[in-house]
């Protein structure tokens, strides 16, 4: 069998595409290795959202390139987002790339590997908007990289939104559900497989089902979910503030099996930045939004992220998003600093911010939500929790981890686990009773009862 080697970068949802495209060549014969080094045929599957991701994106089709140089790869293709962007520019100034594959030709990946394929011939269809179709089912083979215990699904591909500083409706195309059947069987078919949480990815999660003419359709899809027997945890990821309906929250609490938790990028805290971002709201309609939200989930841990140094933000719109996240006390906070990307349109916003300043806010804006991290995970030393146990801990050797339901494989916190009733053999992918000991910044620490 001919060896290929996977490079996946970027978002979960690229992710996922990295494996239908792994699951087709499997089923085809190739041999898939994560050692690029080892293969015949490397695939690059790039990401092409912000500029750290553009070049890291270049730097690993620059390494597969050397590796076809050096006469130890035979074959290099490039994928995703990055091809959708630049795909002209990429193919004059990388011929020795063998082919290229864009966000709507996953399929296109076994000609793409085929040495006697003229793989520069394949049909390219440029990303616009209703001209991209590709959705994935239950049915296309997948070969997952995650944890054999935790599955992404992604429920629906691209994005109708205008945020100004967003590139990917020109990478993915427009929004589009998969049909809610499709998404249930796959969800079957992952638990008898041993998956004990499901992960629900889109670009919008909360506006699923709508282009398909349903009405509150991620409510009953998150309840249908509930009802697989062998699943244990259900979550949803990137949800939008405009569209957290009622629905939607009582679905998630009353369903034991959804976990409580809600991943909603909310972006600024400052009216003027909101405007200009073209999210719209402000700063008291969201905090409203979040004492919605925890009034109808009780216990719910919130996360979202925030972008420093957009054009036009001052430091009186910083100061106000600073007071917003002290206000509202979120559970986990990722902050990014403002990428100014070609065919946005905040590209062509004047006042733009010096990046030094920029980043100064990202520091200070994530040295004030450790601070509340750590009062909040004070608050849970001493009560006991469910946690998904993970094995050997990342950290160390010596310690065991696991999570929450309010924490999201590796963007949030963890469970650190130092102790368990000896001669107790925890098993991966099991929940446990853990009785919190331990408070830091962001993670926990526990012994398992």
């Amino acid at each position: 069998m001919k060896k290929v080697g996977f490079v996946s970068l970027g978002c979960p949802k690229n992710l996922v595409d990295s494996e239908v495209m792994m699951g087709q060549l499997a089923e085809a014969g190739y041999e898939i290795t994560n050692n690029a080094d080892d293969a015949e045929t490397v695939v690059v599957n790039t990401c092409g959202f912000i500029e750290s991701a553009k070049q890291e994106s270049i730097d690993a089709i620059l390494e597969a390139t050397s590796l076809k140089a050096s006469g130890k790869a035979k074959r290099v293709i490039v994928a995703g987002c990055l091809v959708e962007r630049y795909r002209d520019d990429l193919m004059k100034e990388l011929p020795e790339v063998d082919a290229f594959i864009g966000t709507s030709q996953i399929n296109d990946i076994l000609n793409a590997a085929d040495e006697e394929f003229d793989a520069k011939a394949l049909t390219i269809t440029p990303i616009g908007n209703k001209t991209s179709t590709y959705l994935y089912d239950e049915y296309t083979p997948r070969m997952r990289a995650t944890q054999s215990h935790t599955a992404f699904i992604k429920i629906a591909e691209g994005c109708d939104r205008p945020c100004a500083f967003c590139s990917i409706p020109s990478m993915r195309g427009s929004f589009r559900s998969r049909r809610f059947g499709s998404i249930v069987e796959e969800a079957r078919n992952l638990a008898k497989q041993g998956v004990k949480e499901v992960v629900l990815i889109a670009q919008d999660s909360s506006r699923y089902g709508e282009d398909l003419g349903e009405v509150d359709a991620l409510a009953a899809l998150i309840r249908a979910l509930g009802e697989i027997e062998e699943l244990a945890w259900v979550r949803v990821m990137y949800a939008y503030p405009t569209h957290i309906s009622d629905a939607f929250l009582d679905a998630m609490a009353e369903t034991p099996k959804a976990v409580k938790y809600l991943d909603m990028p909310l972006q600024h805290g400052s009216r003027k930045v909101l405007k200009l971002m073209k999210r719209g709201g402000t700063r008291e309609s969201l905090e409203k939004l979040i004492a919605r939200v925890r009034e109808k989930v009780p216990g719910i841990a919130i996360r979202t992220t925030f972008i420093t140094g957009f054009p036009g933000e001052t430091d009186e719109d910083f100061e106000e998003l600073i007071k917003f996240v002290q206000n509202c006390r979120f559970d986990n906070v990722g902050v990014f600093t403002y990428s100014d990307e070609e065919g946005t349109p905040a590209f062509d916003l004047p006042n733009k911010v010096d990046p030094k300043i920029a980043a100064k806010r990202q520091t200070t804006l994530m040295k004030e939500q450790a601070k509340i991290s750590k009062s909040l995970n004070r608050l849970k030393v001493g009560s006991t929790r469910r946690v998904l146990f993970e094995g050997l801990s990342q950290e160390s050797d010596l310690l065991f981890q696991g999570r929450l339901e309010g924490q999201a494989e590796e963007i949030d916190g963890y469970i650190l686990i130092n102790d368990m009733p000896e001669g107790f053999d925890p098993k991966v992918g099991e929940i446990y009773n853990v009785k919190i000991t331990e408070a830091l910044d962001y993670d926990l620490v526990g012994a398992i009862l």
